[in-house]
């Protein structure tokens, strides 16, 4: 078994659409970013990559990039999956934590669990997805942005 981390954060760009672990979120403002601006999907990638020793989201999608400009970040996740298979390393289980004001994540977390869960092939089980707020505390609390974590828990391919 091996464990990672990640970690991203993002400011809103109201001229963007907000996606979160491959949902769209109606009514809010998109999230700043090379690719599509998924916090949830680049958080649970550098968990992933981080349990491997594969390095971070950075180094397989570089940002100066052209390729990943407004990239389906649930594709990048896909990728990474991929790259674990081809390791015989299989993901076990994701637990998310969204810190935002706004929007609202428990209407839409069950959502980021099926769609995550799709693309981690582990199915929505294995997917935990939790908002909570930042009580207007810094940039988060006055509702500039968002941050998220992520713990993975990867393990051997059954052989």
């Amino acid at each position: 078994m091996r464990v990672g981390t990640g970690y991203d954060s993002h400011r809103f760009d109201p001229d963007r659409k907000l996606m979160l672990g491959g949902v769209e979120i109606p009514g809010a403002p998109g999230l700043t970013g090379h690719s599509d601006g998924d916090a949830v999907a680049h958080a649970v990638t550098d968990a992933l990559l981080g349990a491997a020793a594969e390095g971070d989201i950075g180094s397989h999608f570089p940002p100066g990039d052209p390729r990943w400009r407004d990239a389906d970040s649930m594709d990048l996740l896909g990728r990474v999956v991929a790259l674990l298979r081809q390791r015989r390393l299989r993901v076990i289980n994701v637990d998310v934590t969204v810190i935002c004001e706004t929007p609202r994540i428990g209407p839409h977390a069950g959502g980021m669990r099926a769609r995550i869960g799709e693309v981690l092939g582990t199915g929505r089980e294995a997917v935990s997805i939790k908002g909570k707020t930042n009580e207007g505390m810094g940039w988060i609390g006055a509702g500039d942005g968002i941050a998220v974590h992520a713990v993975a828990l990867i393990g051997k391919e059954d052989t």
